[in-house]
């Protein structure tokens, strides 16, 4: 049998192949070839400014129209009513809805954050078999007690002189509950300030921020944070009274100078803690408070070191 061949194709049409003019008979004239009856007449396409004659009209029915919606709008937001501008007591009133809604923190609470991580317990023991965990309100009498305000994050704490001095050993208690002993590393008689250094620390630990006593002024709204009496940490709102101030502690063993006054509530324990002023920074170390009876109770007159001389003493440079 013959080999057949693979039929190629091509993807291109054929053209088609014209038929071959029929014979025309001798003497006749040649006849004009003429156009296949479907094809229609060849018109010349409109060019360069013809072009643009030709899309003329409808170029300005859009434009037409893109005017009559603007116009349209400005109908509509012209017939709309006017609102009149609030009044002062309208706001006033929107203000208050809110506050009562969500009421805002108090300053004395805001600045009390800002300071609270730092703040220790600070307990003197008398021996050095003592338990510093056990139940130290009810032996205030038998222990040193007072507070402490951390403000290095290596463990560098400020209290005041008296609240350590004659301990055999030093405890103190963080914020989050972490215990520590700490023993006194530097001292300031003059202004009654001890500096200790707690062996272990916790991993929140926040040091105080600390600044100038410079633009203080009377009236100036301030918090005392301690332990009064082992309780604690306790927060006590009040003013500075004065500035410069001297303190002769009763017994006349020593006296003070150059003291921050205040009136914000300070008892036994309080002594060591931080005097923070609205914006959460310490300006002072609550030290000493003023009192004409026996009892160990405030009576208003607080006194607190500046924060310069207690930096000091910790080998800080001053402000």
């Amino acid at each position: 049998m013959p080999n057949r061949k693979t039929p190629l194709y091509s993807p291109s049409r054929r053209k088609a192949v014209a038929s071959p003019p029929e014979p025309r008979a001798p003497g006749t004239a040649p006849q004009p070839a003429t156009a296949p009856p479907d094809s229609p007449p060849a018109q010349a396409q409109p060019t360069g400014v013809r072009a643009w004659r030709r899309h003329l009209p409808a170029l300005a029915w859009s434009s037409v129209g893109a005017l009559l919606a603007a116009a349209l709008m400005l109908v509509v937001l012209g017939q709309q009513p006017q609102r009149p501008p609030l009044t002062q007591k309208q706001l006033d009133a929107a203000i208050r809805h809110s506050l009562e809604k969500d009421p805002l923190p108090s300053p004395a609470t805001k600045a009390y954050e800002g300071v609270a991580r730092s703040v220790v317990r600070v307990v003197g023991l008398m021996d050095e078999e003592d338990d510093a965990t056990e139940r130290p309100e009810k032996r205030a009498m038998e222990r040193s007690l007072g507070t402490g305000v951390v403000i290095k994050d290596d463990g560098t704490i400020l209290t005041n002189l008296h609240v350590v001095h004659g301990a055999k050993r030093v405890r103190v208690t963080f914020a989050d509950g972490h215990e520590s002993d700490a023993p006194m590393v530097g001292a300031q008689p003059e202004n009654d300030l001890a500096v200790l250094k707690a062996k272990s620390l916790p991993d929140d630990l926040m040091p105080a921020t600390m600044r100038s006593t410079g633009d203080l002024a009377p009236g100036d709204q301030v918090i005392a944070v301690g332990h009064p009496f082992g309780i604690g940490p306790s927060v006590s709102a009040g003013v500075i009274s004065g500035l410069g101030r001297e303190f002769r502690s009763p017994e006349g063993q020593h006296s003070l100078t150059n003291l921050i006054q205040f009136d914000a509530a300070a008892n036994p324990g309080n002594s060591g803690g931080p005097l923070v002023t609205m914006d959460g920074f310490v300006v002072g170390i609550v030290t000493a408070i003023l009192n004409p009876n026996e009892q160990r109770t405030f009576v208003g007159i607080g006194f607190a070191v500046p924060i310069e001389n207690a930096a000091g003493a910790a080998g800080l440079a001053p402000f």
